[in-house]
Order: structure tokens, then C-alpha cells, then sequence
């Protein structure tokens, strides 16, 4: 455990030093918890997420970084790799394929990455998943822009 909290401390610095280097990301610890963890990070350009700003929630077990973290987003979003109703994540990096190389700023990057780039065979929205495979990209794209104006973007008065 003494080994995952000087790490999360490291990056935490990492973090605010580095604040400006990725506009994209934004990590912020919970105060009182260096185990909690929330991300806000833009939608990728030319996706249906382009302008949303969507929320992440961390949760990293003592095993860090051996273990991967635990993320979910918070705000609702319409993709074929993340659960509509608890915003549980398919990503192999999160899953067999976590390294201890990984930070929770490069998980970050891989989430927005596979925001751009959704992987239809693994739903965990087979709404979504569905109509990829079908081949009715305008069909997901107007939903996933649907979602990400009614959840990830701040409301005009």
C-alpha cells in the first residue's frame, strides 16, 4: 500500500505540474482520498463527442499499479464500450492488458482514443454496438451527438 500511495503521489505531482501540457485532461484527487480520483476530458474532434466535456471516476485499488484503476464515466454517454446505465468501461488496458508502465493520464488518452475509435465487436451498449455493425454510422452518430448535448455540454441560459 505504501508503494500505490508514493505513486499516486507522483503522478498527482506529475499532474500539477504538467497542468497546461494536455488541454484535453483535467485529473483532479479527491482531497481527502488518494484512492479517489475523478477526469474531466473533451470529447475527440470530428467525433460525435467533439464539445462535451465528459467526467471519469477513479477508483484505485492499494495493489496500484500492479492493478489497474477501476473507471467509469459519470456522464451519460452513447458508445458501444460504455455500459448506458452504470458507465462501466470495456478497454483491454483496464482489463489484461494493463501494464504498470500505464498512468492515469495515459488511461485518460486511451479513453478519449477509444471515444474516436469504438470497438463494436465488444459491446457493452449493444444498442450502440448494433448499429455500428449494422453499418448505420449516421444512426450512431446523431445518437451519440444526441447524448453528448443533453449530458456533456454546459447549458445555454
Amino acid at each position: 500500500m505504501q508503494a500505490s500511495r508514493a505513486r499516486l503521489f507522483k503522478e498527482y505531482k506529475e499532474v500539477q505540474r504538467e497542468k497546461s501540457a494536455d488541454p484535453d485532461i483535467q485529473l483532479i484527487c479527491d482531497d481527502s482520498n488518494i484512492f479517489k480520483w475523478t477526469a474531466l476530458i473533451k470529447g475527440p474532434s470530428e467525433t460525435p463527442f467533439e464539445g462535451g466535456v465528459f467526467q471519469l471516476a477513479f477508483s484505485i485499488p492499494e495493489q496500484y499499479p500492479l492493478l489497474p484503476p477501476q473507471v467509469r464515466f459519470l456522464t451519460k454517454i452513447f458508445h458501444p464500450n460504455v455500459h448506458f446505465k452504470t458507465g462501466e468501461i470495456c478497454l483491454d488496458i483496464l482489463k489484461n492488458a494493463w501494464s504498470p508502465a500505464w498512468t492515469l493520464q495515459s488511461v485518460c488518452r486511451a479513453i478519449i482514443a477509444l471515444m474516436a475509435h469504438p470497438e463494436a465487436d465488444s459491446p457493452l451498449n449493444c444498442d450502440s454496438g448494433n448499429l455500428l455493425r449494422s453499418g448505420d454510422i449516421r444512426g450512431y452518430q446523431s445518437m451519440a451527438r444526441m447524448y453528448t448535448r443533453l449530458a456533456a455540454m454546459p447549458k445555454k441560459e
